[in-house]
Formats: structure tokens, C-alpha cells, sequence
């Protein structure tokens, strides 16, 4: 008598790689659909994202909502004729946060492309969403880099216990800063109020 054959198993589910937002979109993070991305999810989320990995001062997380906001202020002050098209692109640069998280810079670094290739297809995603082009323009992605520079500097020095001389090494130079900037956006808000200024400003440059 034959022994009888052991039983196949049945293949194992794919683990899952979407997010379920609580707009009740799915967003897959291996195939992003603009059509799945929406502005109360994008400001929901980044409100309550922490930069620094929440190692700042202050009765609040300093979100990445709030930074968003920061960078644009800074590249408008750069650049102040900047159309409304580049402003949002502006705004949305660290839009993936609002899916896969902050990750701090000596993070990625050990991370590597895996990490790099699914924030460029959300971003991907986000920006065929707001009708931006998928690549940006180089001088508005120099400019970008200009502004988060900037805004890292104005964090580290005012938040994250960094000394100027330490946060000009990795940011560069104290970046010009006005008394409306500072006392508008490096004092950390409530997420309520991150997740609400994030939200206007996105729905007032989609609207323009």
C-alpha cells in the first residue's frame, strides 16, 4: 500500500500593503492610485506626524503639517512671484509622510532605495492627483531643498536642541527669517490646528 501523499498547503495570503485611510480610501503603497488620495487624509495625517522623531520642545509635537508649512513661507520669501502650481508642489513635497510616516535622515540612510522607491510613487501619485506633472522642474526642486534646508536650520536651532554651529553643518547657512515667520509657524501647534491650516492652504491652492 502506497503511503498517501501529504496535503498541499494552501498558499499564504500576500501580506497586505495598502493603508486604510479614514476617509475610506485604500491607498496601496506598491501600486498608489491618484483617485485614492484626499486632502483631509493628507492634512489628518501629517498633523500628526512628528519631525524629529518628537524630540522637540514645546506642549506639542512639531508636525510635518506644520513644517509643510514652513517650507512654503520660506520658499515665497525666496521666491515671491511663485505661481500657484509651484507653491503646491511646494506644500505637497513631504505629502508621503501622511501614509509611511517621518522617517528620520540617518534612517533612510541605512534603509537605502526601498524606502526611496515607494515615497517616489506616492508622491507619484499625489502629484497626478493635484494635476502636477510627476517630475519636477530643476529649479523648482533646487528651490525645494533651498526651503527645507531653511526650515531644518529654523527647527533644530529653535526646537531640537541643536547649536548653530552644529545646524549649520548639516543645514547650512541661519537662512534670513521675519518676525511674522517666527512667531507664526516655530512655536508647535495642537494637531487640530496643524491639520486645519494644512488643509486650508491645500484647498485654497487647488482653488485658485
Amino acid at each position: 500500500m502506497k503511503p498517501a501523499k501529504p496535503r498541499r498547503r494552501s498558499a499564504e495570503p500576500a501580506p497586505r500593503a495598502w493603508q486604510r485611510m479614514l476617509s475610506g480610501r485604500r491607498l496601496d503603497l506598491l501600486d498608489p492610485s491618484p483617485l485614492d488620495v484626499e486632502i483631509e487624509d493628507i492634512a489628518h495625517g501629517l498633523a500628526r506626524v512628528a519631525r524629529w522623531n518628537g524630540q522637540t520642545s514645546g506642549a506639542h509635537i512639531f508636525s510635518v503639517a506644520q513644517h509643510t508649512l514652513l517650507v512654503e513661507a520660506m520658499a515665497r520669501m525666496r521666491t515671491p512671484r511663485l505661481d500657484r502650481r509651484r507653491r503646491l508642489a511646494v506644500l505637497l513635497h513631504d505629502a508621503p509622510e501622511y501614509v509611511i510616516g517621518d522617517m528620520i535622515s540617518p534612517f533612510k540612510s541605512v534603509i537605502g532605495d526601498a524606502y526611496k522607491g515607494v515615497e517616489a510613487r506616492l508622491l507619484a501619485a499625489i502629484h497626478l492627483r493635484f494635476g502636477l506633472p510627476v517630475q519636477r522642474e530643476t529649479e523648482l526642486e533646487a528651490l525645494i531643498k533651498q526651503a527645507d534646508r531653511s526650515a531644518a536650520y529654523l527647527e533644530a536651532t529653535r526646537l531640537a536642541g541643536f547649536a548653530a554651529a552644529e545646524a549649520q553643518r548639516f543645514f547650512g547657512p541661519p537662512p534670513k527669517l521675519t518676525v511674522a515667520v517666527e512667531r507664526d509657524y516655530l512655536t508647535p501647534w495642537p494637531a487640530e490646528v496643524a491639520e486645519e491650516r494644512l488643509r486650508e492652504r491645500l484647498v485654497s491652492l487647488t482653488r485658485e
